[in-house]
Formats: C-alpha cells, sequence, structure tokens
C-alpha cells in the first residue's frame, strides 16, 4: 500500500458504488419504510440527490488537484493548523464509522445464522480479515471488486426476480398516508446514512490513474445513480412483497430470501443471500479502513502506513465491542445522531476546504485574465 498504486477509473466506480451499497443494501430498505411507508422510495429520491451534489463537490476538488487528497488538499488552502483542527473530529468519525460497520455485521449474524456465536468474535474474525484486506492495497482490492461485486449484485438480482410471484403492486398505495412529514424524516435518516459519508471517498480518488481522470466524473455519477436505483428497487419490492410488515421486519432483502420456494427443488436460499449480503459489509469496511489509514498516514505525516494497520484495526475492534451493547443504541444513533455528526465531521469540513478553493481559484483566474 503506496503513494505509486494506481487503479482506472471504472475500478474506482466500481468500489465507490460497493462503498455506497455494500451496507446500505441490508439495513436501508427496513429502516427507512420503517419511518416513511409507502413513501420510502420518494425520500431515497432526495436524499440521492443531496448525494450527487456532495459528489460534484468532491470531483471538483478532484478536478482542481487530481494528486491531492482531502487532507492534502486542506493543507494547501487552509494551512496545516486548521486542518488538523477541522480534521480531527473527521478521524475520530472514521473509527466510529468502521466500528460501526463491523458491529451491524455482528448483529446481522446474530440476527440470522449465527445466533450461538459470541458476537466479540463475529467482529474479531471480520477485523483480521479487513485488516489484510487493507494491507494488501486498492490494487487488491479493487480486483477483488470486480467479481465479488457481481456476486453480490447478481444475487441481489436473483432474489427480486423469484419473488416475483409474491408482488402486490397494491400494497404500494396510499404513498403519503401521513403526509410530506415522514418522507422528509426518512430522507434526512438516509442523507445521514450513506450518502453523507461518500465524502470520506475523496480520500482516495489521487490513486487513478492520470489519463482516466477525464473519465472519473461520468463513471462515478453512473455509479452513484445505480446505487439509488438499486436502494429504491430494493424498498419497492419488500413494500409489495411484506406490506406493512416491511418496515417491521429488520434486513428485509434477507427475509425476501427466506420467501422462496419452489415445489422443493429453490428453498432455503437465504443462507446464499445472507453471505452474498457480507460480502458489501466486508467491502465498505475494508475500504473505509484503507481511507483511516491515509488519512492517519498524512495528518501524522508518515513515511510507512504499513505499520499502523493492525493498530488501528485493533483499535476499532475495540470500539465495536465496547461503544454500543443494546442493538437499540445503535439504531437510535443511525436514525437520529449520526446525520447530525456526519454533518459535523465530515460536511462542514468539506464545505470549507470546497468554497476556499473556489474562490481562491476564482480569484487567481480573474488576475491572470487581467494581466
Amino acid at each position: 500500500m503506496n503513494k505509486q498504486e494506481r487503479v482506472s477509473s471504472i475500478q474506482m466506480s466500481m468500489l465507490f458504488l460497493f462503498f455506497m451499497t455494500g451496507s446500505s443494501i441490508v439495513i436501508v430498505p427496513a429502516s427507512l419504510t420503517n419511518f416513511a411507508g409507502n413513501g420510502a422510495w420518494i425520500s431515497l429520491i432526495i436524499a440521492s440527490a443531496t448525494g450527487m451534489l456532495l459528489l460534484s463537490g468532491i470531483l471538483y476538488l478532484n478536478r482542481r488537484a487530481p494528486e491531492l487528497s482531502l487532507v492534502e488538499q486542506s493543507r494547501a488552502v487552509l494551512g496545516n493548523g486548521l486542518t488538523l483542527v477541522l480534521l480531527l473530529p473527521f478521524t475520530c468519525v472514521l473509527f466510529w464509522n468502521v466500528a460501526g460497520i463491523v458491529i451491524e455485521i455482528g448483529t446481522f449474524f446474530k440476527s440470522t445464522m449465527l445466533k450461538e456465536t459470541p458476537t466479540y468474535a463475529v467482529n474479531t474474525m471480520f477485523f483480521i480479515t479487513i485488516a489484510m484486506t487493507a494491507l494488501a492495497g486498492i490494487e487488491v482490492i479493487a480486483r477483488m471488486a470486480a467479481v465479488l461485486m457481481s456476486l453480490m449484485f447478481g444475487f441481489i438480482i436473483l432474489v427480486w426476480i423469484l419473488v416475483a410471484g409474491l408482488y402486490h403492486p397494491e400494497y404500494l398505495l396510499p404513498i403519503m398516508p401521513d403526509g410530506v412529514r415522514p418522507i422528509l424524516s426518512a430522507a434526512y435518516v438516509v442523507y445521514g446514512f450513506p450518502y453523507s459519508e461518500l465524502i470520506v471517498f475523496s480520500i482516495i480518488l489521487p490513486f487513478v490513474h492520470k489519463e482516466d481522470k477525464s473519465k472519473l466524473g461520468k463513471q462515478m455519477y453512473l455509479a452513484l445513480l445505480i446505487n439509488a436505483l438499486t436502494l429504491i428497487a430494493s424498498v419497492i419490492s419488500s413494500i409489495m412483497v411484506l406490506g406493512p410488515l416491511s418496515g417491521s421486519l429488520k434486513y428485509s432483502l434477507y427475509q425476501l430470501a427466506r420467501l422462496i420456494y419452489f415445489q422443493e427443488t429453490i428453498e432455503r436460499v437465504e443462507s446464499v443471500i445472507g453471505f452474498s449480503l457480507i460480502i458489501g459489509f466486508y467491502f465498505k469496511a475494508s475500504i473505509l479502513l484503507l481511507i483511516l489509514i491515509k488519512v492517519m498516514k498524512e495528518l501524522l505525516r508518515l513515511e510507512n502506513e504499513r505499520l499502523i494497520v493492525f493498530p488501528l484495526a485493533f483499535i476499532c475492534l475495540l470500539l465495536s465491542v465496547t461503544t454500543y451493547t443494546q442493538e437499540s443504541e445503535l439504531t437510535e444513533i443511525v436514525n437520529t445522531t449520526w446525520p447530525l455528526i456526519t454533518n459535523l465531521a465530515y460536511i462542514l469540513p468539506f464545505l470549507l476546504i470546497l468554497l476556499v478553493t473556489f474562490i481562491r481559484f476564482h480569484m487567481k483566474k480573474h488576475k491572470n485574465q487581467q494581466f
């Protein structure tokens, strides 16, 4: 894992799609439907639109300084002192972000497949795996993504097709029985997770090959669009099959898989679906840990970031087994506190860096035009 590693724009876009969809495809449909009911898909449209705006911002910064990460761009426009002040909360929240994804992995396993396995055992196994993945570097992760993303999306689409006989389109009505407010509340929740988190992806954008930079923007927008359409399709499928229960049953896509049954030839496929969904958790956690390592390296000006991979993973492991002892606490954090935390720790520093970069660029451009 070093500065010389490079990936193509399409590989970076695939990583971005995995990052945005990996855990959200499991968590978002049920929690969103619980808030907004049949109008959950409208909330997703609103939230994904804000995600597009944030993506426009990080792509703008990348065009201005394609070889600099968000940390290096902040140093260039704000100085070292202000960068440390702004990005210290950013880094702390990144630790919680990595831990939170693995907590969700452990919760998913405990609720579905490995009910007798201690949570710390599941979390430890995953942190060892994602630490080794991050240690391998972004090139290896990108090559893995090509195969595993096809597997994950293939199984998701397979679920939609196999439960088609259980669809009841009438369950989609009425769309807004309680008005607009629940839809806006749900949009705020799904904006916090996953769309506000895409800011951290700006840390690894400099790894794209120089000759591919011109194609990066369109491919990233396409990846975000696929993410939004996948989540919307999952929400609509859940509502059409589960009806009013779609908001109260956790992991609705997994619940749909449990309903698949064809004359004793195709049944009990939920374990296969469950493991394919775990791939998404694993990839998002690996990418987040890679981003955390990169941030720590640049903030501390380290020469070799390989030395901090396992210590950072161990800290995140400790957070994952001590921060949230009850599943209800994690649900409360995700639904209410997390959007506020990401706004303060991710969005606010990013907007300040973006604003200063924009002003300085246009002032410089204006001076050049005068001379």
